[in-house]
């Protein structure tokens, strides 16, 4: 401090204007200018995502990543790390489908890239909100054969996901990590992919060039016309046998509360492809099951006559590419995010494109004004068509019935085992087949298989994931005993966490 400032102010006196004016410096100019913070592209990366709600991120540690796992706000974050990148990528799915929010996995460069493809086309296909974040050998080595490098990671990633892009500039992640979350869980959902150079995320920039986006995703989402509304509830009032095919678009959109009270104000039952499967429990008296109830009542001569299909796609799952489960003479009604699915693979009669949690708030809403007829005799008709398989193999649950154990009693025992609360997830061929006829879960996000990837393996990585999004709810994981060994080192993961999963090898 400056000798006469400190003279003046012991003796109390006022300083002259001389004193003011002498080259002693004044307060303003006697505090220095603080350095900017300066934060690094890993710090920047776990920053995005937990500021985002994200918790869990599923991942295989690769130098290429460092950056991230050693920052700061890492500890935000539970990295959930598996023995192969297919498993991690196959858990970020899992967590996805039981969870009803967006899966993260990161993988490292090259090797890490390549490995997690399979499970990045399994959440493409199935329309499941995924991010996966790949590392990748530095800007500056680019065509120079670098270590884990040499190919375009992007173009590998692009025909199987919603976006792929790749950072280049450290100061925009925060930007570009939101925007990978908004167009993973905007519309209909999918996967999406960013590459993250490690010059890129080791970069050090100004904390105050890179703040985190605020807004993440729209609050409103498209609703229905009302003239469309009415128009399906006049056709579904005036059916004898109206039926719900819900999808994937009603559990994403979180309509799940929205479609069990339309229902149960209608009568009209619902059936529900595996990533709906639950929404309305399997003991309730309006759960038809699965979609193969639709094809049995086909064959009974017994199909509906008006169908409102709600997030599902129209392919193999309805019936190949004629949609043959739906008969040709019944009135359809589909509603999807998605307009380029109106009407695939087959004509339809009114098509609404619109979020299936919003349509179904409209319907309730414009339903409760109508009175409903009885459809006891329709429910019946469906219960039976779903109880088929018990007629069918009835005598297999038999306590004398002949060893080896029959598929459908070994899937009966465990369903009855795991109880409506369990998550269960199947894996396999047959075997999935086998537990849907059997299994009665009593939520959404309970029931976890493949999906139209025909992808084997995904088991016990879905069984990890749904065990670490509940881990007070048991997970029973029923395996096929090829696809057991895809991906059987994930039982090291599950130990070293401490996830106590169920997992039985169905050995046919």
């Amino acid at each position: 401090m400056c000798r006469a400032r400190t003279l003046a102010e012991g003796s109390g006196r006022v300083q002259s204007a001389r004193e003011q004016s002498s080259p002693c410096p004044q307060p303003a100019t006697l505090a220095t200018t603080r350095p900017m913070a300066r934060v690094d592209g890993g710090e920047l990366l776990t920053r995005t995502l937990a500021r985002h709600g994200v918790r869990e991120v599923f991942t295989l540690h690769g130098g290429h990543l460092d950056a991230a796992y050693q920052a700061e706000s890492a500890r935000r974050l539970r990295f959930i790390d598996t023995r192969h990148e297919q498993a991690a990528g196959h858990a970020a799915d899992g967590w996805a489908r039981t969870t009803g929010r967006v899966g993260v996995a990161m993988v490292t460069a090259g090797p890490g890239v390549t490995d997690v493809v399979t499970a990045v086309a399994n959440a493409y296909l199935d329309c499941i909100p995924t991010l996966f974040i790949g590392g990748a050998a530095p800007l500056r080595d680019a065509e120079t054969l670098p270590l884990q490098g040499g190919f375009d990671q992007l173009a590998l990633m692009q025909p199987i996901t919603k976006w792929a892009h790749r950072i280049t500039q450290t100061a925009r992640i925060p930007d570009l990590v939101t925007q990978a979350l908004r167009v993973a869980t905007t519309g209909r959902p999918g996967p999406v992919f960013l590459e993250i150079p490690i010059d890129v995320l080791f970069a050090r920039v100004d904390e105050e060039r890179a703040t985190v986006p605020a807004y993440l995703r729209p609050e409103a989402a498209p609703a229905p016309a009302a003239a469309a509304v009415e128009r399906a509830l006049a056709w579904l009032a005036e059916a004898e046998r109206p039926l719900v095919m819900a999808g994937g678009g009603v559990w994403f959109s979180g309509g799940a509360a929205e479609l069990r009270a339309f229902a149960e104000l209608t009568g009209i039952p619902v059936v529900a492809n595996s990533k709906a499967l639950g929404i309305v429990p399997g003991d309730h008296p309006l759960s038809g099951g699965g979609f193969g109830t639709l094809a049995v009542l086909g064959q009974a001569g017994n199909g509906p006559d008006v169908v409102l299909l709600l997030g599902a796609r129209l392919g193999l799952f309805t019936g190949g590419r004629e949609a043959s489960f739906v008969p040709r003479v019944a009135r359809v009604i589909q509603v999807d995010i998605a307009g380029e699915e109106i009407g695939r693979n087959r004509d339809v009669d009114l098509g609404i494109v619109a979020d299936c949690r919003e349509t179904l708030g409209a319907l309730g809403r414009a339903a409760a004004g109508r009175r409903w007829p009885d459809r006891s005799a329709w429910q019946e008709a469906v219960r039976g068509a779903r109880a088929l398989p018990r007629q069918l193999f009835g005598a297999a649950l038999a306590p004398d019935a002949a060893a080896p154990i029959h598929p459908f009693r070994l899937a009966h025992e465990v369903a009855a085992a795991a109880g409506p609360e369990a998550v269960i997830v199947a894996d396999g061929g047959e075997t999935a087949s086998w537990m849907e006829m059997a299994a009665r879960v009593g939520g959404g996000g309970r029931w976890l298989s493949h999906g139209y990837l025909g992808c084997l393996g995904t088991g016990m990585p879905f069984a990890l994931a749904a065990k670490v999004a509940h881990p007070d709810r048991p997970v029973v994981c029923v395996v096929g005993d090829g696809s057991v060994g895809l991906n059987f080192a994930e039982f090291d993961t599950m130990v070293r966490h401490g996830l106590a999963i169920v997992t039985v090898v169905n050995n046919d």
